[in-house]
């Protein structure tokens, strides 16, 4: 009895030798720059920058793989923070946020059929695609408001989507779940912007939309550096924005659907006034 116990805690003590030799002689040395750098990062693992979470970010960074500039919840705190760790020099990148590019809610936009099923704009797409009429609208569902761990989004009791700019972080992960692609990113700067996702003529959009494009490229002829027109349906030229050309496509435009999501003309505050005329 003593023997054995003798003999398995020789074997225990020579396995742990060797798996202390082996820790040791096949140990990856980890950069020190790479555990300051996530652990000043904002820790959201949101994948904004195109890694897997904020350490696999760091480890890119310290690799030469990505620039310090992408973390985009943390803004120009993080980028002077890894600068400083890296020894480099480096700029903001230009901070962008979602826009949901609809404003077919339920006062405004019809249905095809009253759907009672799971609140999972998904899973409602995925029953003969989807409620509303119109092919590419905001279902309202609010799968994009779980997928955000900002609290930037909402449902508006019309039954739309509604960014608030000011807590968007541009990680994009609202985008990567809408069924539809409504939701766009666009740089915080070029406020005006085109809210509709539909491709069809105008003629079937008025069919199922009060607040649809057209097509009718006015905005365009108005301003073309700023606006493009793409099998019916009008688009803002955020590399070439220019805001007083923007907001005079806007003014043209017949559908009123193009508003300036950072001044008084919000679809939200339009409706309010509907509301109370």
């Amino acid at each position: 009895m003593i023997a054995a116990v003798i003999s398995l805690g020789g074997i225990g003590f020579l396995a742990a030798v060797i798996l202390g030799f082996a820790a040791k002689k096949f140990a990856v040395e980890v950069d020190p720059r790479e555990a300051e750098i996530a652990g000043n990062l904002p820790g959201a693992n949101c994948g904004a920058c195109g890694y897997a979470g904020c350490g696999g970010y760091a480890k890119a960074v310290v690799a030469g793989n990505a620039p310090p500039n992408l973390c985009t919840p943390g803004g120009a705190g993080a980028v002077a923070m890894i600068a400083r760790v890296m020894g480099v020099e480096a700029t903001a990148a230009e901070p962008t946020v979602a826009v949901i590019c609809c404003q077919g809610d339920n006062t405004r936009a019809q249905d095809k059929y009253k759907y009672v099923g799971v609140h999972d704009c998904r899973t409602a797409q995925a029953l003969a695609g989807g409620p509303k009429a119109c092919p590419s609208g905001c279902l309202g569902l609010g799968t994009c408001v779980a997928a955000c761990a900002f609290g930037a989004l909402s449902i508006s009791p019309e039954g739309l989507a509604v960014v608030d700019r000011e807590k968007c972080v541009g990680c994009k992960k609202c985008t990567t779940v809408c069924p539809r692609n409504v939701i766009k990113m666009a740089p915080k700067s070029a406020t005006v912007q085109v809210l509709c996702n539909s491709h069809d003529k105008g003629a079937v959009i008025k069919s199922y939309c009060q607040v649809g494009c057209i097509g009718c490229q006015i905005c365009k002829k108005t301003a073309e550096d700023v606006y493009a027109v793409d099998n019916f349906l009008a688009s803002v030229k955020n590399e070439s924005y220019d805001q007083e050309k923007a907001v005079a496509g806007m003014l043209k435009c017949p559908a009123k659907c193009i508003h300036d999501l950072a001044a008084a003309d919000t679809p939200q505050e339009e409706k309010t006034e509907e509301k109370a005329q």
